[in-house]
């Protein structure tokens, strides 16, 4: 791709999809990723997504040929012990391919490592321009920003500190709590967030006490957040800096990965179509047996989350589980079966969800369909007129369990005759072309051999390319037999090597650099070990109180903690707001949050910030 030095280079564009281990990575390749994020055999901040460095390896074998990149997890905090040891597996991952691994602690400052590119965890908590450009001033190249920012808030970002590429989640399911900053599980389960060994403290049910002890709500999932779909902004976010696109779930299933990932590259794509000024940042063509559509994945129903500021339907407080799309509502109730209205079809093995009485989901499976009547394996307690939902699709998941996608690299193929023979070009759609000379003496044919070329240069058979165009250029006729060009074909082939596309930006502001001096670091900065503190004191600051996980006060001194940091409020969720709801209900401050075991959390709120502070009393 040729331009002048006047023209601006476009904007490299990045779907960046998740990776539990091998299988969905190369899934997510298939079916269009741009890059893939996969865990470490330790210190992902997944602990039930350790994959081994050969599996990484055989992923970035795979991924290369199409200019994709892989990306490693080694996000969790790290102990002195654990050091060596994480350095050493760095090592490892940088001589397997790994393009860049995605860090928390700061103890990587302070180790010896190889010429790999760092890119900053969401769990840093990057949520300000002072902190991405601080961050940047070290010399990380991508920082995962916060979830809660809006689109101003990403554009100011990326306008005071341009020299870094600002990555941002799109799809899936959302913490409460600003990552990085919730200490929930830790306190109550000795389970660290921090540590990818979080206990999901935010979807267990809890009842809403006022300062009387009135119960406002009882047992509901009220820290329990619907799951991110932001598939309606992606240009806006585009615009506002956005240049990798993340898709939530390295502890999804591989069918998610495959639909979610289809359906964001087609969205994505249609982007591209219009806007020279944003470009792919990987080849590859990729088609589908199946209509990509999430809202056949695992869900709790879809939300922008903060995108466009605050909005009431952030929340999923009925249940934390995945209910699906809805189906139907139940028409009549016989013996041994339910007529369903509604337009859904229905096969033997669906699984259907509903809402009882006392408001509790409820779900059974189909064991035969004739058309809206349903047999269900065991007879479900349902009333007429219920909705229902179809939280496992036995059609789909049987049609994304087999291979549902391929993806190709269209090719430009130029063959030209040479002095002593012939030369074969194969050009990708990144401009870059690789030529091949092969001498051999030429041969005059009795008829044209344009046919006979084209056919024999477009097969390419299970390899990943397909040609999308054949140019002859012969003075003569010539003559080259059918297997020998063959030959020549997969000569060339095997000398193609996809260069990475690079990002380059102007240089980070020198002001950033010196944002932590004077700066008193407390639990809140999460350091658990001396590198990190050592590496804090040289930028200036102190680390006046390590990380809560290695903390030696585990038992009262700890009462009082802020546990929770939301941009989520509970008050505006249940219009009980102040400000936004003047005449809503009168409740007396503080509220608490009370769990079934009895645990009471208090809720503070800080309008200032617009934020809601969680508490344990």
């Amino acid at each position: 791709m040729s331009r002048t030095s006047t023209e601006p280079s476009p904007a490299l564009i990045e779907l960046l999809s998740p990776a539990r281990n091998l299988e969905c990575g190369i899934a997510a390749i298939d079916h269009g990723a741009d890059a893939v994020y996969i865990g470490a055999p330790h210190f992902g901040a997944r602990a039930a997504a350790g994959n081994s460095v050969a599996d990484i390896k055989r992923l970035c074998d795979y991924a290369h040929p199409y200019g994709a990149k892989v990306y490693v997890t080694v996000n969790t905090i790290l102990y002195d012990d654990e050091l060596a040891e994480a350095e050493a597996l760095i090592w490892q991952l940088y001589e397997a391919g790994v393009d860049a691994l995605i860090v928390q602690d700061m103890a990587v400052q302070k180790m010896h490592l190889p010429p790999i590119p760092l890119h900053a965890s969401t769990q840093m908590d990057n949520r300000t321009a002072e902190k991405v450009g601080w961050v940047a001033s070290l010399g990380y190249e991508q920082v995962v920003l916060a979830r809660e920012l809006s689109l101003d808030e990403m554009a100011e970002i990326h306008r005071q500190v341009p020299s870094v590429r600002l990555e941002a989640f799109v799809h899936g399911a959302l913490c409460v709590s600003m990552s990085g900053q919730c200490y929930a599980s830790q306190y109550c389960f000795g389970r660290s967030a921090n540590r990818g060994e979080c206990a999901q403290f935010c979807r267990l049910p809890f009842s809403l006490v006022d300062a009387d002890g009135e119960v406002l709500v009882r047992d509901k999932y009220l820290l329990s957040l619907r799951d991110m779909n932001r598939s309606q902004s992606l240009e806006e976010m585009m615009d506002a800096g956005v240049r990798s696109f993340k898709i939530e779930g390295r502890l999804k299933e591989v069918t998610y990965v495959k639909n979610v990932t289809a359906y964001y590259r087609q969205c994505i794509d249609r982007i591209l179509q219009r806007r020279t000024d944003y470009v792919r940042s990987s080849m590859g063509v990729s088609t589908y047996t199946f209509n990509p559509e999430p809202s056949r994945s695992f869900s709790r129903g879809f939300t922008d989350y903060f995108l466009r500021g605050r909005t009431h339907d952030i929340a999923s407080m009925d249940t934390p589980k995945s209910r699906g799309p809805k189906v139907g509502t139940v028409k009549e109730v016989l013996r041994d079966s339910l007529i369903v209205s509604g337009t859904a079809s229905f096969a033997n093995g669906d699984g259907l969800c509903y809402f009882s009485s006392d408001g509790s989901l409820q779900g059974f499976r189909i064991n035969r369909a004739e058309g809206n009547r349903l047999f269900p394996a065991q007879m479900p307690h349902i009333e007429r007129g219920t909705t229902l939902w179809r939280s496992c699709d036995y059609r789909w998941e049987q049609l994304l369990s087999r291979p549902s996608a391929s993806r190709r690299i269209p090719i430009c193929w130029q063959v030209d005759e040479t002095a002593d023979g012939f030369s074969l070009t194969a050009t990708l759609p990144d401009g870059h072309s690789f030529t091949e000379t092969f001498p051999y003496a030429h041969q005059l044919a009795r008829t044209s051999q344009e046919t006979a070329v084209t056919e024999t240069l477009s097969r390419l058979g299970d390899t990943i390319y397909e040609a999308q165009r054949v140019d002859i250029r012969f003075t003569q006729p010539w003559f080259i037999p059918r297997s020998l060009l063959a030959e020549w074909r997969r000569q060339t082939l095997a000398k193609i090597r996809v260069t990475p596309m690079s990002f380059s930006s102007p240089l980070t502001p020198v002001t950033y650099r010196e944002a932590m001096r004077g700066q008193s670091l407390t639990y809140l900065a999460n350091v658990s070990n001396q590198k990190a503190r050592a590496f804090y004191g040289e930028q200036g600051a102190e680390v006046a109180e390590m990380a809560m996980e290695i903390a030696p006060d585990s038992g009262s001194n700890r009462e009082g903690r802020v546990l929770m940091f939301c941009r989520y409020c509970l008050r505006y969720e249940l219009n009980l707001c102040p400000r936004q709801a003047p005449q809503s209900r009168n409740v007396r401050n503080p509220l608490y949050l009370v769990s079934q075991s009895g645990k009471r959390f208090q809720l503070e709120f800080d309008c200032k910030c617009c934020q809601m502070l969680i508490r344990h009393v």
